[in-house]
């Protein structure tokens, strides 16, 4: 569990694989209280980091929360009267209920996307609907059952069944699909709508702010990719040990300071991390060697674009190194 500020992490903590989200959420709340000595914090969150549980522990300790709700959630206000669909804007609205307030937003980006990819996963179960019905139509012995089985479990899989189903024909000896427009209308009706909640006073943080402060999250959800699978790869863990594996997660929490201050500085030059490092790999160095007096090692000048990318860090290469034959190796037990 890495604590952030913003993106920026200040700290990380390793548990058990088995342990869940919301179950961290208490020692982090001790670890600001404690070691940090802090005493005017927002946790924020998703949905499922906190929930009823966290909130009160948060609350005990005069902290304060900003998370999220679930469709389900949103409904549930819905049907109460407590929230109405025309609130949902690309300008945030704001609703108080029982000391909670409630951001709510509607993202017509995010709601086009999903449209377009409930549609792609319709045309994927068309498509797999087509090829059994041409398989049973040249194929007489083929089982309908078989056929009705692999569509169903296509169907689980993209998560489409509250509103696609599939029927089979015995006597036409095929399949077809079946949309509840009912329900599709239901489920698309929130298409891109948000809610964000907080227990923020208002004389902390307006509602734009509370906002704005829940997206920045994928700013941190960004540094967990970059820490786990893009550049730095925490897993697999190769170390056994709980010191080790404890010391493994924290020195990769220092290099991705690394490559966040790189990505910070080489932004001006559209240049990503990873192109960036790809570049200075053909920095190089050549080794001299003076008669009699040992050798040592002569820096090119670097190309032009790894010249930007070291002004850009305020680095300057050394014309010459100095260069000691000392063997370095990773061995627990050097070679002769």
């Amino acid at each position: 569990r890495q604590m952030c500020i913003r993106d920026r992490p200040v700290s990380i903590e390793v548990f058990p694989g088995d342990a869940s989200d919301p179950s961290t959420v208490s020692s982090q709340i001790r670890k600001v209280t404690q070691r940090f000595d802090c005493h005017r914090v927002t946790f924020v969150g998703d949905r499922g980091m906190i929930k009823k549980k966290q909130m009160e522990a948060l609350s005990a300790v005069s902290f304060y929360y900003i998370t999220a709700i679930t469709k389900p959630q949103i409904r549930t206000l819905m049907n109460a009267s407590i929230i109405k669909m025309d609130m949902f804007d690309e300008k945030v609205h704001e609703v108080i209920h029982e000391g909670i307030r409630y951001i709510l937003r509607r993202n017509p980006h995010r709601a086009e996307e999903i449209a377009i990819t409930r549609q792609q996963k319709r045309q994927s179960i068309e498509q797999l609907i087509q090829k059994e019905n041409g398989y049973l139509r040249e194929h007489s012995r083929a089982e309908i059952s078989k056929a009705l089985e692999r569509v169903n479990t296509k169907i689980g899989r993209l998560k489409v069944h509250p509103w696609l189903s599939v029927i089979a024909a015995s006597e036409d000896r095929a399949l077809f699909l079946k949309v509840d427009e009912t329900t599709l209308k239901r489920i698309s009706l929130l298409d891109g709508c948000y809610m964000v909640k907080s227990d923020l006073p208002e004389s902390i943080a307006d509602s734009q702010t509370i906002h704005d402060r829940y997206t920045e999250l994928s700013e941190v959800e960004r540094a967990f990719r970059t820490c786990k699978t893009e550049h730095l790869e925490l897993r697999p863990v190769y170390v056994q040990t709980e010191m080790s594996t404890r010391g493994h997660a924290f020195v990769v929490m220092l290099a991705y300071l690394i490559v966040r201050e790189l990505r910070r500085r080489w932004c001006a030059l559209d240049m990503t991390v990873l192109e960036g490092l790809a570049q200075l790999s053909t920095l190089c160095a050549m080794e001299m060697k003076v008669k009699g007096q040992g050798t040592y090692l002569r820096i090119p000048t670097p190309r032009q674009l790894s010249q930007k990318l070291l002004k850009t860090l305020d680095i300057q290469l050394p014309s010459v190194l100095t260069h000691k034959e000392i063997p370095v190796v990773t061995r627990k037990k050097l070679t002769k």
